[in-house]
């Protein structure tokens, strides 16, 4: 500064100076005037220290309203840190990070409140604020600074802590949308499919009915996990893509489905014609077994000619409504029928084949019946043998069954010396007791095993 800049500065000063004194009321016209005189810069350095609070108490307030904008930032964003975790997991430790957060939210609210009564309670702009409310406005928001500080801190903590919780739950989130677009490659891959169908000529309603219904499910899935939640969000789709998938599979099979329904249908209308032509010729097998056999040998086959031609009179209705069902495009309907026309015929069919093999066993045995016999003391042997190795004697749980069956086996033989021998009787006791001997063999070889192990 030059010696003229400097007198100019000087006498700038002055001017205002006594501008100043003029203006004052008179008694402290007087108290500036003793203090010009006791050296003239006493008000000039009082002002410059209070200046010095006041923008001291300015940089404080600063301070802490940055302060306080961390806080709120970083309460927000952990904000979202907790609503990501929630959403997707339900455990008890997210749980507890979630009731952690309101805690947290609890002592922010009461920082928070503090800072801004503190804020409301000093007025830095007044042009009266003096030095000692100044350095005091200072504290007070400084503190508040610190208070809001700490409380970020431990929240920033609290924070770090939640990073593999964070971090399961985020692998989770990405793979809603993976998801629902499989989901929706599924429905568009099922409505190709019932579209290539329908343009061969056939029609698929049940297919078509179903994918329809899945129509609020895509809707739902469109609306994303944010409404629905992730974890419903994620069952939803895999199950809409499941049911898809399957509509595509039952709509690629229909042609070959309708095909295997006229192979069917041509097939068990032949075996009904057969098994009609058979159930005729068990009324001369009947006749045989009562010219040669004791009742007990036959009479339960006394019904097989006539259930057999009700039986195949039912199946060829089944199979005529089968193919109205099959004209009408009504593939359900034909499948059921056509699996009641197979049970029906399956059941006839053995009804009519147990005359014929019932006489032929009974002359078999009748002819020799030592051979039965001897079948049947062998796997009783079988069973005794097994019964003893190891052992000096037998297992009562073992020799008790195969006691009784000996003594079947000798009753049933005896039985044979009557008049009238019941051959099929003895047929069905020699199974039994060959049956019995099997149960036991299994028996011991399973307690062998077991013990072995």
């Amino acid at each position: 500064m030059t010696a003229t800049t400097a007198r100019s500065a000087g006498a700038v000063r002055a001017v205002r100076e006594t501008l100043a004194l003029v203006l004052l009321p008179l008694p402290l016209l007087a108290v500036a005037s003793s203090a010009a005189f006791a050296g003239g810069g006493t008000r000039r350095w009082g002002r410059g220290r209070g200046e010095g609070q006041r923008a001291q108490a300015q940089a404080a307030k600063d301070a802490a309203a940055a302060a306080f904008y961390e806080l709120d930032t970083a309460q927000r964003e952990l904000r979202i840190t907790i609503e990501t975790i929630t959403a997707v997991d339900g455990s008890p430790a997210a749980r507890k990070a979630a009731a952690d957060f309101e805690a947290y939210g609890a002592r922010i609210d009461q920082v928070s409140g503090a800072y801004i009564d503190t804020v409301d309670a000093h007025d830095l702009d007044r042009e009266d604020l003096d030095g000692v409310t100044a350095a005091r406005a200072s504290a007070e928001l400084s503190r508040a600074r610190d208070e809001l500080a700490g409380v970020r801190a431990d929240l920033e903590r609290f924070g770090r802590s939640l990073a593999p919780l964070l971090a399961r739950a985020e692998a989770e989130l990405a793979r809603v949308a993976p998801a629902v677009e499989r989901a929706r490659q599924g429905l568009l891959a099922a409505t190709n499919a019932l579209e290539t169908v329908r343009g061969s000529g056939l029609r698929a309603d049940e297919p078509a009915a179903r994918l329809a219904a899945l129509a609020p499910e895509l809707t739902k899935l469109n609306q994303g996990a944010g409404q629905h939640g992730v974890r419903q969000t994620l069952a939803r789709a895999e199950r809409v893509l499941r049911e898809a998938q399957a509509i595509a599979a039952e709509a690629e099979q229909l042609p070959v489905r309708v095909a295997e329904i006229d192979k069917r249908l041509v097939s068990l209308a032949t075996r009904a014609q057969a098994i009609s032509t058979r159930a005729a010729g068990v009324a001369p097998i009947l006749s045989e077994l009562r010219r040669r056999y004791s009742l007990a040998c036959w009479q339960d086959l006394q019904q097989v000619p006539e259930e057999a031609e009700r039986a195949v009179r039912e199946a060829e209705e089944k199979l005529r409504e089968a193919r109205t069902a099959r004209q009408e495009q009504r593939w359900a309907d034909a499948t059921s029928l056509l699996a009641m026309v197979r049970a029906l015929l399956a059941d006839t069919d053995t009804a009519v084949s147990a005359a014929g093999d019932r006489l032929r066993r009974l002359d078999e045995v009748s002819a020799d019946r030592q051979r039965e016999i001897e079948r049947t003391r062998f796997a009783l042997r079988d069973a005794q043998r097994l019964a003893m190795t190891g052992r000096s004697t037998p297992d009562p749980r073992h020799a008790a069954p195969l006691d009784q069956a000996v003594a079947r086996l000798e009753a049933a033989v005896a039985a044979l010396e009557g008049r009238h021998p019941d051959w099929w009787r003895f047929l069905m006791e020699m199974e039994g007791v060959r049956e019995t001997a099997a149960e036991v063999v299994g028996r011991i070889r399973a307690e062998r095993g077991g013990s072995a192990r």
